[in-house]
């Protein structure tokens, strides 16, 4: 407050402004945000509570099951689909891991490198151009694992690229995992449409 009581408003840079020079536009729009926020705030809560609260629960149900045949399992073990009796509803537990790459990556690179200029001009073009561009990197510098995984899956009888694909192997190691819940209702054509929680894929309610 200043020294009449008046209430004042910091800006964005720490600066004080009393209430009388404040537009009352500009107080309208600090009300809307604040408030907005505050439900956005209280939304964020709701769903980590129903995450980690279906994990939870979903958990409880698995070592229940697992129970009825003496098992016992201690939780979610890799993905997991629930579905409701009449098959109207499904809910879908997922793993996914992460992968880093070490230092070998390089030599798997230039190894494949080696193989790309010693194999001759009958090789398969687009073979040549799916290879030369696996460790190609992104705006941000970012290998795509999934271009240097692909290789994994060409068949390609040649010592040379069988030891660039050993050293590809050899590179991974998993960072993290992380644990998706994804729930879904049957639509009217009998597929499974997903219940959106990401908040830029919500349909308008009618």
């Amino acid at each position: 407050m200043s020294e009449n009581n008046e209430k004042l408003w910091k800006d964005a840079k720490g600066r004080f402004t009393p209430d009388s020079l404040v537009k009352p536009i500009d107080k309208i729009c600090d009300e809307l945000v604040l408030e907005t926020i505050e439900r956005a705030k209280r939304a964020h809560k709701m769903l980590a509570e129903l995450k980690f609260n279906t994990f939870d629960e979903i958990a409880s149900f698995v070592d229940l099951s697992s129970a009825e045949y003496g098992i016992t399992r201690g939780g979610i073990k890799g993905n997991l689909r629930l579905h409701s009796y009449d098959g109207k509803y499904k809910i879908e537990i997922a793993n996914a891991d992460f992968i880093d790459f070490g230092h070998q990556l390089h030599h798997a690179k230039e190894l494949v490198d080696q193989c790309l200029h010693e194999w001759s001009e009958d090789a398969r073009p687009e073979i040549k151009v799916l290879i030369s561009g696996a460790f190609d990197v992104d705006k941000q510098g970012n290998l795509s694992t999934a271009k240097i995984l692909a290789l994994r899956r060409i068949d390609i009888d040649d010592a040379k690229w069988k030891q660039a694909m050993q050293a590809i192997a050899d590179s991974m190691t998993t960072s993290m995992s992380k644990k998706y819940v994804r729930f879904y209702e049957r639509d009217e054509d009998g597929g499974y449409e997903a219940i959106s929680l990401d908040f830029a894929k919500i349909k308008a309610v009618a």
